[in-house]
């Protein structure tokens, strides 16, 4: 029952959540006037009474099964008396349990639907206070713990940061520093004159609205110029420091953070998860900064001083990173990383980590020990326990008359573990086992009979109660199952090893080899043991995994052999003795942390070498998954949770047959029907598209469309980069590592392995060394980011591709594909013997009529411009026109759940109908006549209007001969030259933009 009435209890909270979260649910001013913490009080006195009553109701019925074994015992009896007894008895009682049982149901429903309640109560909570619009203000911001990273101009890392907004006015003009120095000179001189004047109480509630606090994540990114220098000033700032800035602030729902989804990590829910209101870009800030004690602005309350605790422990660990940061642009990447992790497994700081570092971490599958573990605050505070108790044991014994000596260890550990997990940022890992120290300590207190199973899942039900944003955490749902599948495998494996260990002592000739034997069998039972649990954790944990990060590396089953037990009993150890010994001793840490640093420079450098082999490079699963794949895993895992014997575990196989049927067709799926997906970059101005197209064979019902079988599919892979050279744009963030990782892992979920071609449509300055031209006021200067070659580069070595079209002139390729490869080799020395063995594509210039097709000629595809000949870049974007036989659908790629990708936002245009009549404009529905017309998709890179200026003069006005009835479509940016004439000449019926915005001339041929 308890697990039962446990998830469900979830279930609806996040049922809650997604619904309210979709539908938009107005605030209900009903649900206002309660509060959170009485509502969540009473949910906490049902449970107690639920159990209360759950637990008569099981202790009667025992007692009920002990009499009817001790009259079993007793003949003597009369047989009419004990017949008339127990129907008395039982006819009296049963009333009674039909009550009990009423009550039961009544108040699980009741916890239930409060549980819901209370889900829609914080989700009201949290748009009561969120930012509904974009808007530049001049605000106060109150720094909130230490920032997610740092601020590095060397290595394109940017400074981000929560933080507090208050003092909000609009921003009518540009401010300096200086005057926002007056502005905090005002600010001062306004709360001395507040707290001087008694009347100013009665006017600042006129004024209430002018007071609204924001929880905003601040962004800064590296940029050129003077303000570079004062910008990255903010990584001095320590938590509760305030200041004066300019900002710009955006709602989250559509901030860049939320919409940039591409590699399936859900940014916004991330966000919202921690109670984010908005996201606010600096613009400018004051020169100086203030504590937060100066201001004043605090009242001498109980949630003060709770406010300026946390601030002192978040202080206490910006000191520890100022430690480690010291002499940092001097030291080694490799250095640098080392002590970067190390600092990360001793206060959970991962902001100097980069993004190399971390992607070595996920390939080896061992991300989760970047993170503060219940293991580590558990070896904290055994260690201060046990220091506490021998010291206790030395010097005052007398105590244990007073305190029993398991209180004592107790009551250190959970203060050690609660202070511990505070100084960690109070993750859900650490708050999780802070907790379950308690109240197992509790448990024991009372002599309750409570399981530890049953605490971990009151546990996780109290937390979503208090918080139920915490059910959107990622490392909610890890540490809460982790733990679980810890305790119910170490429940059945201790059993059996007990057994295997009786059996083994059997008496022998002789004494030293008993023992030897027994030693054996320890180790192999211990290592078996070890290997099996990781076998288990890895298992049971990898759907969780792809369903909320996408993808799961292969490694993490081997890695996490040797990794968790180095962490674990050799690294964490040494860590946090370090970190005891800095408050004391802070020279003998420095050494500890030395040989902490070296330990993790070599494990780098050996993950490095196993993940560069060649044999082994393949070590990402994707694999699609969604809600239907987990319930089938559920249960072909349900015979093995539940307590042996009480279902045959032969049961596992129909949904375990099931789910690998089901992943293999949606896998068949995604190459069955011609598609085109728009897929995410990060970079509203970098586009990227794949072209998916299953090869049909004809000669199997030529006749019959539907009668044909697929063989397999080809897959062309568009890039460009659409920043306008015109207008001054925020210069791109990604960087060709970064990018190539997103798209490859964005193609191997749709099951593309190889592609047939690649096109980068955008020409690339870094590549161009013989423009000529001597008219320096008409010439334009292509993009001279190398980002999308250098894309090229990395995907061809990952991904077998056929073809390079490259747009405009490559005359540098080989000597820039060169020197990028031998700075990825000196980044990575260990990997060099892997990259050299690399076999490097050739580029071919993107010229206008360059054409491909397939043998069958159901696909073909067509350069309509690109002309690197003429001096002049701004005509040498090559925009590609993909004639199909068959329809092809144009996806949004979903990174989240791929097999459910929305369809594109297409804006239809009615001054050109489609002579493929009932053709629906969202391509959902086409009829029998739209099918057997071909289709045209037009996909369009121009930056400059002297390409289709120029098309216009040299080609044809009818683009399709005689197939020019078919259903044209235009894809593009919305930043197009395409003018409204070159629309009507290529009878375009159909425009899909990148950004989902308008197309200008498309709009203005509908007005017409």
């Amino acid at each position: 029952m308890y697990w039962l009435l446990g998830s469900l209890v979830i279930i609806a909270m996040m049922g809650v959540l997604a619904v309210a979260d979709s539908l938009a649910i107005p605030i209900n001013s009903l649900i206002e006037l309660h509060n959170a913490n009485s509502w969540l009080l009473l949910l906490v006195i049902i449970a107690i009474v639920l159990i209360a009553i759950n637990q008569r109701q099981a202790l009667s019925i025992k007692s009920v099964n002990v009499q009817k074994l001790s009259s079993k015992h007793q003949p003597s009896q009369p047989f009419f008396s004990q017949d008339t007894s127990k129907y008395f008895s039982s006819s009296s009682k049963f009333p009674i349990r039909i009550v009990n049982y009423l009550l039961i149901m009544i108040l699980a429903m009741g916890l239930v639907m409060g549980s819901a309640l209370q889900a829609l109560m914080g989700y009201q909570q949290a748009e009561a206070t969120k930012i509904t619009e974009s808007m530049r203000v001049q605000a106060l911001v109150t720094i909130e713990g230490i920032s997610d990273s740092v601020y590095d101009g060397v290595t394109n890392s940017g400074y981000r940061q929560v933080a507090t907004v208050s003092h909000i006015s609009p921003l009518i003009s540009e401010l300096t520093a200086q005057e926002l120095d007056s502005a905090k000179v005002n600010y001062f001189t306004s709360m001395e004159n507040s707290l001087s004047n008694n009347f100013f109480n009665d006017t600042s509630n006129e004024s209430s609205d002018s007071n609204i606090e924001y929880r905003v994540l601040l962004n800064a990114y590296p940029k050129k110029g003077s303000k570079s220098a004062q910008v990255a000033d903010l990584n001095q700032l320590r938590p509760g420091n305030q200041l004066f800035m300019t900002l710009t602030l955006a709602p989250l729902a559509t901030s860049e953070q939320a919409l940039n989804n591409p590699s399936g990590f859900d940014s916004y829910r991330w966000l919202r998860g921690r109670h984010i209101d908005g996201v606010a870009n600096i613009v400018t800030t004051s020169t100086s900064s203030f504590a937060l004690d100066e201001s004043s602005a605090l009242e001498a309350d109980s949630r003060s001083y709770l406010k300026r605790f946390r601030t002192r422990i978040d202080q206490g660990r910006w000191q520890l990173r100022q430690h480690f940061y010291q002499k940092w642009a001097g030291q080694t990447t490799a250095t640098q990383q080392a002590k970067a992790v190390t600092l990360s497994l001793l206060t959970g700081d991962r902001s100097l980590i980069n993004r190399d570092t971390k992607d070595l971490y996920q390939l080896a599958g061992i991300s989760h020990l970047l993170a503060i573990s219940g293991t580590h605050v558990l070896f904290l505070a055994i260690m201060l326990a046990g220091a506490v108790v021998f010291l206790l044991n030395r010097l005052y014994p007398a105590l244990y008359r007073h305190i029993p000596r398991w209180q004592v260890r107790w009551w250190v550990m959970i203060s050690a573990a609660f202070i511990y997990a505070l100084f960690t940022g109070f993750d859900v890992p650490a708050a999780r086992t802070a907790w379950m120290l308690l109240a197992i300590g509790l448990v024991r207190l009372t002599l309750l009979p409570i399981s530890t199973m049953r605490v971990l899942l009151a546990l996780a039900v109290l937390m979503a109660w208090f918080d139920p944003y915490v059910l959107w955490q990622a490392g909610y749902w890890l540490s809460f199952i982790a733990v679980a599948l810890l305790l119910k495998y170490d429940s059945a494996s201790q059993s059996q090893n007990n057994s295997v260990l009786s059996q083994s002592e059997k008496p022998l000739s002789q004494h030293d080899i008993k023992y030897s034997r027994i030693l054996l069998i320890k180790v192999w039972l211990i290592a078996k043991r070890v290997f099996k649990l990781q076998f288990w954790l890895f298992i049971s944990l990898l759907p969780i995994t792809l369903l909320l990060f996408g993808k799961a590396s292969l490694w993490g089953l081997v890695i996490n052999l040797f990794a968790i037990g180095l962490f674990g009993w050799v690294i964490v150890p040494l860590n946090l003795l370090a970190g005891l010994c800095y408050l004391l001793w802070p020279a003998l840490a420095d050494s500890i942390w030395v040989l902490v640093s070296a330990i993790i420079g070599n494990l780098h450098d050996l993950i490095t070498w196993l993940t560069s082999l060649p044999a082994l490079s393949e070590a990402w699963l994707y694999t699609p998954v969604n809600m239907a794949i987990l319930l089938m895993v559920l249960l072909a895992m349900l015979p093995w949770l539940l307590p042996r014997g009480l279902i045959s575990r032969w049961l596992a196989l129909p949904p375990l047959t099931l789910l690998m049927m089901t992943v293999y067709a949606n896998q068949q799926s995604l190459a069955t029907s011609p598609t085109l997906y728009i897929l995410p970059t990060g970079d509203r101005y970098i586009s990227a598209a794949v072209l998916q197209y299953p090869i049909m064979d004809n000669e199997v019902g030529a006749k019959d469309n539907q009668a044909q079988s697929a063989k397999g599919s080809v897959s062309w892979l568009f890039l460009a980069d659409h920043r306008p050279s015109a207008t001054r744009t925020m210069p791109s963030t990604l960087t060709a590592e970064k990018l190539s990782a997103i798209l490859e892992q964005q193609l191997r979920t749709l099951s593309i392995k190889r592609l047939e071609g690649l096109v980068v449509q955008t020409s690339s300055a870094g590549l161009t060394d013989t423009l000529t031209t001597n008219d320096a006021s008409n010439t334009f200067k292509p993009n001279a980011s190398e980002l999308l070659p250098m894309t090229v580069a990395r995907i061809s070595q990952r991904l077998p591709t056929n073809q390079y079209w490259q747009a405009g002139r490559s005359d540098r390729w080989f000597k820039r594909e060169k020197l990028y490869r031998e700075t990825s080799e000196s980044n990575s020395a260990n990997n060099a013997a892997h990259v050299t063995t690399k076999t490097y594509i050739s580029p071919k210039s993107c010229e206008q009529n360059d054409s491909w097709q397939l043998p069958n000629g159901d696909l073909s595809l067509q350069a309509m411009t690109g002309w690197s000949k003429i001096d002049d870049a701004s005509v040498w974007d090559c925009t590609i026109a993909i004639d199909s036989r068959l329809p092809i659908q144009i996806l949004q790629y979903n990174a989240a759940d791929p097999l459910n990708s929305p369809l594109a936002t297409s804006q239809l245009l009615t001054a050109i109908p489609s002579t493929a009549k009932n053709t629906q404009p969202n391509n959902q529905e086409l009829t029998m006549q739209a099918q057997s017309l071909p289709s045209r998709i037009v996909v369009d890179a121009d930056t400059h209007q002297r390409v289709w200026q120029l098309w216009s003069l040299l080609c044809q006005a009818e683009p399709f001969d005689n197939r020019a009835y078919g259903h044209h479509t235009w894809l593009g940016h919305s930043a197009s030259h395409l003018a409204t004439d070159d629309i009507k000449r290529q009878r375009i019926n159909e425009v899909i933009t990148y950004d989902d915005n308008a197309l200008e001339a498309a709009l203005s041929l509908n007005a017409h």
